[in-house]
């Protein structure tokens, strides 16, 4: 059986999908969450889940111990290499890079060379600007840094505070905008693209964190007008930056116009909903059918496209995923991972041993529905009446 390295903040949608498709999976990311483990051969830590950051000693030393065996084709990374390019490429030097490479990474995540792009190409997006706006137009600005994943490095642009902007080479300043979050899964193949579906985003304001991302449903249907549009969109990106693999494309939708925020060219959590998904691809001039990760793999490594099968593609059902966020501090101890473990949809499990503090992601809940609005509904239901139970019984 063929092993494949997983890295990433969190590891568990991509490592059940590997596993899915028939690897052998060493898992590597922050919280070593339960069904992670199930999921993986092995699992080993590259940080610790508070900082939200990839030690790059951790990751060359797991991947370096894994190139001594032949049977690994390589590895994949997630969410957390948005910004660091440099590790893409420390790994990359010791084990095969199953995704986009780091120039890649660092064009299409460097602010000023992603929206020139954007504008050459005649894509719409909101205003951005590269120094300070005038303190009295502070109220309709966001600072963003596009080395940030998940919202949690967006904050609201005040008057006077420059001297707190840090140093990050990926910030910048955009005009708040209005519109539904949202966002569109593909796998590329460097030049084409096979979209999965658009999903709309569940963003909330967590204390001085205006846009924090909560969850996706998808997919949903856009006039076809619009879905055309958006099509046309992430094509150009894709063949801009020869993007190959699962990834998405994040844009805002105010009527029927079109602002694009962000291109994730890497898997993204939205895979989830899109998990069960079988693909054709073409190998040999013979159509053989292949899970989720099979396609990402075979598009990163030989160009393949992937077709949707026809009975997936068949009114599909709506899926939504939401991270259930910790409302006090909680000591996770065998009784709430069983507890967790029995919640229907539940996913993310935390080990015993670990602690959340509030705010803290502590495991994440999923729901199936014929439509959008009875899946978030059942999304938010579960997410309450799971905060609850925890609060009564710990």
């Amino acid at each position: 059986m063929t092993m494949l390295a997983v890295a990433a903040i969190s590891a568990r949608a991509i490592t059940e999908a590997a596993a899915r498709d028939g690897y052998e999976v060493v898992a590597l990311d922050l919280f070593g969450d339960v069904d992670t483990r199930a999921a993986s051969v092995t699992w080993s830590a590259l940080g610790e889940p508070g900082a939200l950051h990839i030690d790059a000693e951790r990751l060359r030393s797991a991947l370096a111990g894994l190139a001594r065996n032949a049977d690994v084709l390589g590895w994949c990374p997630g969410a957390g290499f948005e910004g660091a390019a440099d590790l893409l490429e420390r790994g990359a030097a010791v084990l095969p890079l199953i995704g986009n490479d780091a120039a890649t990474m660092r064009s299409v995540r460097d602010p000023r060379s992603f929206f020139e792009a954007l504008d050459r190409l005649g894509i719409a997006h909101p205003e951005v600007r590269f120094e300070p706006p005038e303190d009295g137009e502070a109220l309709h600005w966001l600072v963003k840094d596009f080395q940030g994943t998940g919202g949690w490095h967006i904050r609201r642009w005040a008057a006077g505070s420059a001297s707190r902007l840090g140093g990050s080479p990926a910030l910048y300043f955009q005009r708040e905008a209005l519109g539904r979050s949202m966002s569109l899964t593909f796998i590329a193949n460097g030049s084409d693209v096979c979209e999965l579906g658009c999903n709309e985003l569940t963003i909330r304001r967590f204390g001085a964190k205006p846009h924090v991302y909560c969850g996706a449903v998808g997919p949903v249907m856009l006039p076809i007008p619009v879905a055309r549009q958006v099509g046309l969109i992430l094509r150009a990106v894709v063949a801009e930056w020869g993007l190959r693999g699962l990834g998405s494309l994040d844009f805002l939708l105010e009527g029927d116009t079109v602002s694009v925020l962000e291109v994730n060219p890497r898997p993204p959590a939205s895979m989830a909903l899109y998990e069960l998904r079988r693909f054709e691809c073409a190998t040999s001039g013979t159509l053989r059918t292949h899970g989720l990760m099979d396609a990402h793999i075979r598009a990163c490594l030989n160009g393949d496209l992937p077709a949707i099968c026809p009975e997936d593609a068949d009114a599909p059902a709506v899926r939504g995923i939401e991270i259930v966020y910790a409302l006090r501090p909680v000591e996770v101890n065998a009784a709430v991972t069983a507890q967790l473990s029995r919640w229907p949809g539940a996913h993310d499990l935390p080990a015993p041993g670990i602690r959340c503090t509030a705010g803290d992601p502590l495991c994440s809940v999923a729901a199936v529905g014929a439509s959008a609005d009875a899946v978030r509904t059942r999304l938010n239901d579960s997410r309450k009446m799971l905060l609850q139970t925890l609060e009564t019984s710990t």
